[in-house]
């Protein structure tokens, strides 16, 4: 994609142009799924579908916001995402909380020279996949890392937080 004409711009504007242009593409998407449900709904295939629509719907609703959220930082996978919820009927305001921060997340990807990044470790690829493939590995068992010691810091904390020599139960006496 190629945004021309934010170049030379404010990065306020450029961000908030961007958050704008994901915003108004993903609600598109999102909506067109929805028409797509729609008419499904209105064939003799709705009444063989049943029951796996409304599990399917059902499971959607509860393990998709996270997808929906994470999927902005992928390649050929967002508007799929996106036209899924729709199509699958995710209820709207559980919808638009998982896709803002998606939005903000693909306009700082985009903003902040998240691209550039990915050309990089593309043309690095493309010379030597193996290397590339490596580095990708090393970055990613070091984001893991960190996560995990995060949360076991996080979890030490609250053990500590909270082990005041009490057990909580209530006293009888």
């Amino acid at each position: 994609m190629e945004y021309g004409f934010l170049e030379g711009r404010p990065m306020w504007l450029v961000y908030s142009a961007l958050f704008v242009i994901v915003f108004v593409r993903t609600q598109v998407t999102y909506w067109i799924g929805r028409g797509v449900d729609a008419g499904v709904r209105r064939t003799r295939y709705a009444a063989r579908l049943g029951g796996r629509l409304e599990r399917a719907q059902r499971l959607i609703n509860r393990f998709g916001p996270p997808a929906i959220t994470v999927s902005y930082a992928t390649w050929g996978v967002q508007t799929a995402a996106h036209l899924a919820a729709g199509a699958m009927r995710m209820h709207f305001p559980r919808y638009l909380m998982a896709m803002l921060p998606g939005c903000a997340l693909w306009a700082a990807i985009y903003s902040l020279g998240g691209m550039a990044v990915l050309v990089v470790w593309w043309n690095a690829f493309l010379s030597s996949p193996a290397l590339a493939t490596i580095v990708s590995l090393v970055v990613a068992a070091a984001v893991v890392t960190l996560v995990v010691v995060r949360r076991r810091r996080g979890a030490v904390r609250a053990v500590s937080a909270g082990d005041d020599g009490a057990s909580g139960d209530p006293v009888s006496t």
